[in-house]
């Protein structure tokens, strides 16, 4: 079971997200609107994963994933993306993004992705 924060500025993706991990037994820590809120949010409850989504207002995933990582250089993020930002994808794994799931997500495939990573090798 892995305590993940939600960052997504879209409430109904958020909602999704949330009964799926509550659904499969996960702990939903907190849940957030956009990167800067996700920064402030992250130090005060520590969860062991952040599913961020790549393209928010104000401070987009890939800007908010770098600050994450040098608050917390062992942050695990996963970025969740809409098909067709392959690049983006690229760029924020390359920043340190542990992995990445692609919207509209099937349950199974984002589960696999927050087991791995939150299961240590």
């Amino acid at each position: 079971m892995a305590r993940v924060m939600i960052v997504d500025d879209a409430e109904f993706m958020r909602m999704i997200i949330r009964d799926i991990l509550l659904m499969h037994g996960h702990e939903v820590v907190a849940e957030v609107g956009d990167g800067e809120e996700a920064i402030q949010t992250y130090l005060e409850v520590k969860p062991d994963i952040v599913l961020m989504d790549i393209i928010m207002p104000d401070m987009d995933g890939r800007e908010a994933l770098q600050k994450l990582l040098t608050v917390d250089p062992e942050a695990k993020i996963v970025m969740c993306s809409s098909l067709g930002q392959q690049a983006l994808i690229t760029e924020s794994m390359k920043i340190g993004a542990m992995g990445f799931i692609v919207k509209p997500f099937e349950p199974n495939g984002m589960l696999d992705v927050i087991r791995k990573i939150a299961e240590p090798n």
